[in-house]
């Protein structure tokens, strides 16, 4: 397995050998704002970096200030390891976050931290959290529903009302309802979601290659599309599910019913980033939180990905009217040096009880903490400059993207995003007349050949999102610069020429 002069691969050796592939199994050895270096032939080349960390670095790598500020933690000692204990530098955090939130959403109502490692990791926390909630609500029902059958049972033993047979009228009910009680919670969460690969996280992970063999370990998820109007509504009528309860009409025992919570939370992305950058329409964002107030469930919105200013605000989802009763924010919250996340949760929903039930080692320490700190003021300072410029920018991309589509149109189908997430959709090659491009469409690999011959050829790094894979990211930071935008459009266009004109031969060519 291992060829001579060669390492032998322990560390995920399947994976190695995909990227290998595709000609994306380089060694970065440094990185500077957009830009990520390896050594060829003896030589530093730099590769200009269009993932971002899948979204980690908007302030870029190794911002400089971040840089300093982590080296003097580390200098000063700061007490990594400190569990249960007072963490005054992650309360600051979290009072950061909120006076944010309460200036973007117009609101005075407080929300409560939960600090966590990753995103998946913060998305696992809110399905916990609701599931807590849902408990709590399921135990109230139990105990009333249990008091009223205990005074239906007690009034025909006293003559006080009628019942054929009290005794298996109980058992009926209580059979009923334990099999609900006993049942699997339902999230819900749009078709095209990815919320991380954790046993809890990936059954609300649209892709079927990621959650289909793990779909026994946990809560299940049922998917809506986004743009069907109705279809959000229709799967909420079809999932239904009624308690049995007895009452007292006329003298007469009865059987009435009385809705069970089937399900535990609303989870999305504003912006459904490995599905492909699709924004999340205005209409179903407002479906989402009527059907939810409806229920009486949280909207927990993953802001992992498209927030923290990646769009122009603060929060994606305030782009399109979208409130959450839990938001969950990892990647840039890190600043691209810390593993940095938290799960935030509207006072009013709150379980404080969740606080001893859920934990994690190496989360709210104080490096990610500080470093967190440190990237919210950052964002914060001078009037919100960050998200103007990803704004500005992302618009200066997301045209030059557009502009070259019209220059291509059988070629690219689709540009879309918002600020500095974007997503470039080539057309299907399923059918096209070029062998190579039907077997790499075949392959399921299309997007990564793709971004393999930008590396090689240009310099280039960007990868399909995991779902789309016709679609490549576009994730820089902000200080991406008309030069580097350019020098992608460059690249693009031969891309373009190349599946047009010559068949993609040169695609497929790895070195």
């Amino acid at each position: 397995m291992t060829a001579v002069g060669t390492e032998q691969e322990y560390a995920e050796p399947y994976l190695r050998g995909v990227l290998a592939t595709a000609g994306l199994d380089v060694e970065y050895t440094r990185g500077e704002a957009n830009t990520l270096y390896y050594n060829r032939d003896g030589r530093e080349v730099g590769v200009l970096d269009f993932v971002g960390g899948y979204g980690s670095t908007l302030l870029g790598h190794s911002h400089p200030e971040l840089i300093e500020y982590a080296r003097e933690l580390l200098a000063g000692q700061t007490p990594i390891h400190a569990q249960f204990s007072r963490h005054p530098y992650a309360n600051r955090v979290a009072a950061q976050l909120n006076r944010i939130l309460r200036r973007d959403l117009d609101s005075d109502e407080n929300y409560y931290a939960i600090f966590a490692n990753s995103g998946a990791e913060a998305i696992e926390a809110g399905m916990k959290h609701a599931e807590l909630e849902r408990f709590s609500r399921i135990a109230g029902l139990r105990a009333e529903i249990e008091a009223s059958v205990a005074m239906a049972r007690a009034a025909v033993e006293g003559g006080r009302a009628r019942a054929e047979d009290i005794d298996a009228l109980v058992a009926a009910v209580n059979e009923h309802n334990q099999a609900l009680f006993d049942s699997t919670p339902l999230f819900l969460t749009p078709v095209g979601s990815f919320h991380g690969k954790l046993a809890g996280s990936v059954q609300l992970t649209y892709n079927p290659i990621y959650r289909t063999v793990f779909s026994a370990l946990a809560a299940q998820a049922r998917f809506v599309p986004i743009n069907e109007p109705g279809a959000l509504d229709e799967i909420v009528a079809a999932e239904r599910r009624d308690l049995h309860d007895l009452e007292i009409a006329d003298d007469q025992v009865r059987v009435v019913s009385r809705p069970f919570p089937v399900f535990c939370a609303l989870v999305l992305e504003p912006i459904l980033g490995e599905g492909g950058i699709h924004e999340v329409p205005v209409a179903f964002a407002k479906d989402v939180n009527r059907v939810a107030a409806d229920l009486g469930i949280p909207v927990v919105i993953d802001e992992i990905q498209a927030g923290m200013g990646r769009t122009g605000a603060f929060l994606s989802s305030s782009h399109l009217g979208l409130r959450g009763d839990y938001y969950a924010m990892a990647k840039s919250l890190g600043g691209g040096i810390a593993k940095a996340a938290v799960l935030l949760v509207r006072e009013s929903r709150y379980q404080r009880d969740f606080e001893m039930m859920h934990s994690s080692t190496f989360a709210k320490d104080s490096f990610s903490c500080l470093i967190a700190e440190k990237v919210l003021t950052m964002l914060e300072a001078n009037d919100g400059e960050v998200y103007r410029t990803a704004a500005r920018r992302g618009a200066e991309l997301l045209n030059a993207l557009r502009a070259l589509q019209a220059e291509y149109p059988t070629v690219i189908a689709q540009v879309r995003g918002r600020g500095l997430m974007v997503g470039l959709e080539f057309a299907n090659q399923a059918e096209s007349p070029s062998q190579v491009l039907r077997e790499l469409d075949g392959g399921g690999f299309f997007g990564y050949y793709v971004s393999g011959f930008l590396l090689r050829e240009y310099d280039i790094r960007t990868f399909p999102t995991s779902s789309a894979v016709y679609t490549l990211r576009f994730e820089p930071s902000v200080h991406l610069d008309t030069s580097e935008i350019d020098r992608l459009i460059t690249a693009l266009r031969e891309v373009c020429r190349e599946i047009r004109d010559a068949g993609g031969t040169r695609l497929a060519a790895i070195a």
